[in-house]
């Protein structure tokens, strides 16, 4: 089931190059395969149950390259699964955005149905080369989104994303090798891994393993100072490829720090956790205040990811710090369960803005919010759905920041107090979200406002699906957190060895 879910979208992607398909076909093909993927995470979740401390639901595993290792191992967990559901939500999302495209609409959906592929597979991935693979092929479709379907200095962009995205996969593959030689017997799977790490009490080269990967990690992710591929990439890349970006391409960085760094290399991670902290609060502080001074809002909304993935960073970097009491260990797991639901509610809002970021750039090809002004006139229902999106980047009560944020604060707070610095990040957010929707939405109506349209339905079904799930997850918390909980606290079971 797992890896008809994880291959399914390739298998039609493939059927999709055959030359004698058409657009329309296509298109709705791209609108069923992902609305079947939901529906397959959607029943995979039903039937989830909690496996325990070192072990995957729905497993499987076949030998691939037995010689090195390594094989064809997948898996899902409460860590994982939470993502696994948000990736098909958004591909969705997108699917439905994409239904009037008219720029190659066949070749389209097949590079978006195989990049779902490869972020569902990096997701369930329980071997270090097959997540490898993934994450890798990941790179390549989002490479060709932005250089085929983007706008602007389109290539330019596309060739730094790719430059500097590879770059971090090589330092992970130089990390992975390490993990590799260091076990006994060699292997690349990431339960064993996890369960054995390789390179307990081995000092400086445990942390220098963990440094390349931590490297190609924070490259993904972006973390400041690494984080100069991002705003050229969005901006000039199409809508539905700026929302896969952002919401589900960013947290297979994070998602390595959970799945990769924290288990494997504990005591490591330990001897970084620090200086990860600082990282984390430079990203938080540095993407709000450049956030602020943009007047292009695609990048701003991407400098507001870097905002948020530092509150990742930062919450597993208070989850690393050595436990001295019982209480703090429930810190830690809070921290790091903010950090899942973070990336979860990120994925959801995120993707909604550059959606409607993408309306605007459809009507009048400007993403200059000076340029607008008084769009609530002429575009309600447009208003309306960037409204309750920048409340909930900002962390506004009963949408699904304000839970992360509560969690990654409250957990990463009591860990270590330094982390309070970072709470300066939500208000400089405020200040930007207002910001945008004020200079967009409120005034007297001119300039590219005059005779606007207002969303059509294609285009805000998708918007409206991604913030009634972040709505849900804002006031009815529990089932999420009943899935994330019990995994984080594992994560911080196995980082405190």
């Amino acid at each position: 089931m797992l890896s008809v879910l994880v291959f399914l979208p390739l298998l039609v992607a493939v059927g999709l190059l055959w030359p004698g398909i058409g657009d329309r076909l296509a298109r709705r093909a791209f609108l069923v395969v992902t609305a079947i993927e939901v529906a397959g995470v959607v029943a995979l979740w039903t039937a989830y149950e909690n496996p325990g401390p070192g072990r995957l639901a729905f497993e499987e595993r076949v030998p691939w390259i037995p010689g090195i290792g390594s094989s064809y191992h997948v898996g899902l967990d409460g860590l994982s699964l939470p993502l696994a559901a948000m990736t098909t939500v958004v591909f969705l999302a997108c699917a439905v955005f994409a239904l009037a495209e008219d720029q190659r609409p066949r070749l389209q959906a097949a590079l978006f149905l195989f990049l779902e592929t490869t972020c569902l597979g990096v997701f369930a991935s329980a071997d270090l080369i097959l997540f490898f693979v993934f994450f890798d092929l990941s790179i390549v479709g989002m490479y060709l989104s932005i250089h085929g379907w983007g706008h602007g200095d389109r290539a330019r962009s596309a060739l730094q994303f790719f430059l500097y995205t590879f770059l971090g996969s090589l330092a992970l593959l130089l990390g992975f090798v390490g993990l590799y030689i260091a076990s006994a017997p060699h292997t690349f799977d990431m339960v064993e891994l996890a369960s054995s790490p390789p390179l307990q009490g081995s000092g400086t080269t445990g942390v220098l393993v963990l440094g390349a990967i931590l490297l190609g990690l924070a490259i993904k992710t972006p973390t400041v100072p690494f984080h100069t591929w991002l705003p050229p990439a969005h901006t000039d890349a199409p809508a539905i490829g700026s929302a896969v970006l952002a919401g589900v391409l960013l947290k297979l960085g994070t998602y390595g720090f959970v799945r990769i760094a924290m288990p494997m290399l504990p005591e490591a991670f330990r001897a970084w956790a620090p200086w990860l902290i600082g990282v984390g609060i430079a990203s938080v502080l540095w993407g709000a205040l450049v956030a602020l001074a943009q007047t292009d809002l695609k990048r701003m909304v991407a400098y507001t990811s870097i905002n948020h993935m530092g509150y990742v960073v930062l919450a597993l970097g208070a989850a690393g710090l050595a436990a001295d009491g019982g209480d703090q260990t429930e810190a830690r797991r809070t921290a790091v369960s903010g950090a899942v639901t973070q990336m979860v509610s990120h994925g959801l809002l995120t993707s909604a803005l550059f959606l409607l970021a993408g309306v605007l750039w459809q009507r009048r090809e400007s993403y200059t919010m000076r340029e607008y002004g008084g769009l609530a006139v002429p575009a309600p229902r447009f208003a309306a759905l960037l409204g309750i999106a920048a409340l909930g980047s900002l962390g506004l009560p009963g949408l699904s920041g304000f839970v992360a944020e509560l969690q990654v604060f409250a957990g990463s707070i009591a860990t270590t107090p330094v982390a309070a610095v970072g709470l300066v990040g939500i208000l400089l957010m405020t200040a930007v979200m207002l910001r945008a929707v004020q200079q967009l939405l409120t005034g007297p109506v001119g300039g590219l406002s005059d005779g606007f349209p207002d969303v059509r339905a294609r285009e805000s079904a998708p918007v409206a699906g991604l913030l009634l799930l972040s709505v849900t997850v804002g006031v009815l918390p529990r089932p999420l957190l009943d899935l994330v909980e019990p995994a984080a606290a594992v994560v911080v079971s196995l980082v405190s060895r």
